[in-house]
């Protein structure tokens, strides 16, 4: 089968989560990715926790489909190597502090000096302009910084992390969409571009219409735990055996819950009788209901206003979504033996295409796994490989 991208040629300096993420789709949809490591340790996601038979899963869940090159990148003989695969590849991408790999002559304009139509894209916290340009960024900061943990816990406690690395993911994505941008205005032109992508902007960009909506009216938005600012009923809910999620997103969807559940006179209360009314009386609207839905069990409820055409479900442990029916039926689980996890399974691809489906084609590689092979490509005999070896260029 064809892959959309199987002659494209990525350099990866990126480590952890944002850019390994983008370069992970890359790869599922055919490029040849060659990722950088440090030699003695890799990248630092190797060593975290929860380990799978000694291996981290957190590099094993981002990392397929690379080939991984070993360098000490503090060598002149590496640096020359990076550019050297730069020359003849399409996309080189980095999450390198600010500076650093321009005082190491592998920043924009050294690369392009070697290859003028090279797509270079950069991820950093905050972005390559403004006050904090020079400043580290993670996920974690970010998530309070963007505003994110403001809006997110309990009304009346404490702003709560998001429960997965969000900004981080969000920022792949956005690195991914705008490689692929850049790469058909090469196509187009002949050009490559320097591309600055940052976790920071992609936040501000997801606070979308609160920050609108706080722009508009001054009105500073606040926590509302899983409920909406705009919409209500349209949260969690409390039943006699669990929780689950409700979503009237309109006044008629709310009448035909109501009937669903046989309580036809709430969709007639002048307190509920529009969004706005159930905006405005947002307490009385959560507190009515959580005392009904308390009576029965989650998939009773789930198994009324679903009949009646209403969105509601369970709220999902890990263990529900990777047993899922559903999500088995998407082909979201992907088995990936590797040699040594034989039975790896991971979070496939979402992105689903009929003619150049994604594909796993190699498995996460161990530290410097591909040396000789990205070297001898490149031109590099055996007695230099093994010179470099000796110099600690390239790991051992």
């Amino acid at each position: 089968m064809v892959s959309a991208l199987e002659d494209l040629k990525v350099v990866d300096l990126t480590r952890t989560l944002a850019g390994p993420f983008c370069t992970m789709m890359l790869g599922d949809m055919g490029a040849d990715v060659i990722k950088i490591e440090e030699p003695n340790r890799g990248d630092e996601t190797r060593s975290w926790t929860p380990f799978w038979n000694g291996e981290g899963t957190q590099f094993l869940t981002f990392n397929r489909n690379k080939r991984s090159l070993s360098l000490n990148l503090k060598e002149k003989e590496a640096v020359d190597i990076v550019l050297g695969l730069a020359e003849k590849s399409d996309v080189m991408i980095e999450s390198f502090r600010a500076g650093a790999l321009e005082r190491m002559g592998l920043g924009y304009d050294a690369v392009r000096e070697v290859n003028p139509g090279i797509v270079y894209c950069s991820i950093s916290g905050y972005g390559r302009t403004g006050p904090m340009a020079d400043m580290p960024g993670y996920d974690l900061i970010i998530q309070a910084y963007s505003g994110l943990m403001n809006l997110t816990g309990d009304p009346d406690g404490a702003p709560m992390r998001v429960g997965f690395s969000l900004v981080d993911l969000f920022t792949g994505m956005m690195a991914y969409g705008s490689i692929l941008t850049a790469l058909r205005h090469r196509e187009k032109t002949g050009e490559g571009q320097w591309i600055d992508t940052s976790l920071l902007d992609g936040q501000v960009a997801t606070m979308s219409y609160h920050a609108t909506g706080y722009m508009g009216t001054g009105v500073e938005p606040k926590r509302l735990g899983s409920g909406h600012p705009s919409l209500v009923p349209y949260q969690s809910f409390t039943a006699s055996d669990g929780f689950f999620i409700l979503a009237c997103g309109n006044d008629g969807l709310y009448q035909r819950m109501c009937q669903g559940i046989g309580r036809s006179e709430l969709a007639e209360d002048p307190q509920f009788l529009t969004n706005t009314d159930r905006v405005e009386h947002r307490s009385e609207c959560v507190e009515t209901f959580n005392e009904i839905f308390s009576k029965e069990t989650v998939a009773h409820w789930v198994d009324l206003i679903s009949k009646a055409g209403v969105p509601c479900g369970p709220i999902n442990t890990v263990s529900d979504v990777i047993n899922d029916p559903q999500v088995a039926a998407r082909n979201m689980i992907a088995d990936m033996p590797h040699p040594k996890v034989p039975d790896l399974r991971v979070p496939a691809s979402p992105l689903k295409l009929t003619k150049t489906p994604p594909s796993i084609r190699r498995t996460p590689p161990d530290l410097g796994q591909d040396n000789e092979d990205i070297l001898a490509e490149s031109g590099y005999d055996a007695g230099q490989i093994s010179a470099l070896r000796e110099k600690g260029v390239i790991g051992k």
